[in-house]
């Protein structure tokens, strides 16, 4: 028993779930009824359902990101991408089914992050410039769509996508769900999770080894692409709206962050989607927290600054062991 806790400890997973523990119970003890639950309608609401709704745009992204870190690549066009999707998909509203304008939003996305990939793979451009350059025009390409206007969205079917309820729970959960168990099933039961860590840990060695590294860059940013796309469908849905300024803004910041927490090395080869979950959870509970305690807009930033540094530090074993060196050379003079 308890080499399995020692284990545990080890694992990277164990400081962002106390991360995360301990801000829930600050969250138990400082905001009144915070694991309160309610049915209304046949809906559960409370602070929790909130968190895990309102998570689901950042995880989603995280998730594909986390496949692009895992390549040591990284993707900081996703809020780009998420905006032009959520623009298109509003604008196409006006004239065809909710169908056509939600594939047209994801295939938007795909085409979005076929570009970067092109550009990294083929022509083996730095992954930050590539994906600057859609960073970039992204908001512009966004301002295009909508005229530089925000479009409202009325209708009640793609307003059911990010805020509908199934089974007494947030519609959108259901989607987060889904592109978590795809990305599982590609990562457990085809070679793309083996192929993508070998190419995160030596390039070279994998093509010598016959995995064919420009392939599965290409469709990993594919898959980001399309997982930013389908951010935007459920931001744009969430708010009945899509503004191209402000849809999506950071969030590739608050993406790279969970990913991080969650584990995966930015030197690319393993990589936690479990870890990438507890992150997103973690961030997005961290925010709620702050607007809960009343912290000032202008402050919310470093706060959430410090909190994050702090974990990323406890998870570090370099930190850990200097932090035990004082404490081990205390204990040696007291014998």
């Amino acid at each position: 028993m308890k080499q399995a806790i020692n284990s545990f400890i080890q694992t990277k997973i164990f400081w962002p779930l106390v991360a995360l523990v301990f801000l829930l119970l600050i969250n138990f003890l400082l905001i009144p009824g915070f694991f309160q639950l309610e049915v209304k309608n046949g809906h559960l609401f409370g602070s929790l359902i909130d968190i895990l709704n309102r998570v689901i745009p950042l995880l989603v992204i995280a998730i594909g990101m986390t496949l692009v870190i895992a390549k040591e690549g990284i993707d900081i066009s996703v809020g780009s991408v998420l905006a032009i999707s959520a623009a298109a998909a509003a604008a196409l509203l006006d004239s065809t089914s909710v169908p056509i304008a939600l594939f047209s939003a994801i295939v938007i996305g795909l085409i979005c992050g076929l570009c970067n990939g092109i550009l990294i793979a083929y022509f083996e451009i730095q992954p930050m410039i590539a994906t600057l350059i859609l960073l970039t025009i992204g908001r512009g390409i966004a301002q295009l769509i909508t005229g530089g206007q925000i479009l409202t969205i009325n209708n009640e079917a793609y307003g059911y996508v990010g805020k509908g309820f199934l089974f007494g729970l947030p519609f959108a959960i259901y989607i987060g769900l889904a592109v978590l168990g795809i990305i599982l099933f590609l990562k457990k039961k085809t070679a793309l999770g083996l192929f993508l860590e070998s190419i995160g840990s030596n390039r070279a060695s994998s093509k010598f080894a016959g995995v064919q590294p420009r392939k599965i860059i290409l469709i990993v940013y594919m898959i980001s692409g399309i997982c930013a796309a389908i951010a935007g469908i459920l931001v744009s849905s969430n708010v009945s709206s899509a503004d191209a300024n402000n849809a999506g803004l950071w969030i590739e910041l608050d993406a790279i962050l969970a990913v991080v927490i969650g584990g995966t090395s930015m030197r690319g080869g393993r990589f936690y989607l479990g870890g990438t979950v507890i992150g997103a959870l973690f961030i997005q509970t961290l925010s709620t927290t702050i607007y809960s305690m009343g912290i000032r807009p202008e402050i919310t930033m470093v706060v959430k600054a410090i909190v994050v540094i702090s974990v990323c530090l406890l998870q570090s074993e370099e930190f850990r062991k200097l932090v035990k060196q004082p404490t081990m050379k205390k204990k040696v003079s007291e014998a």
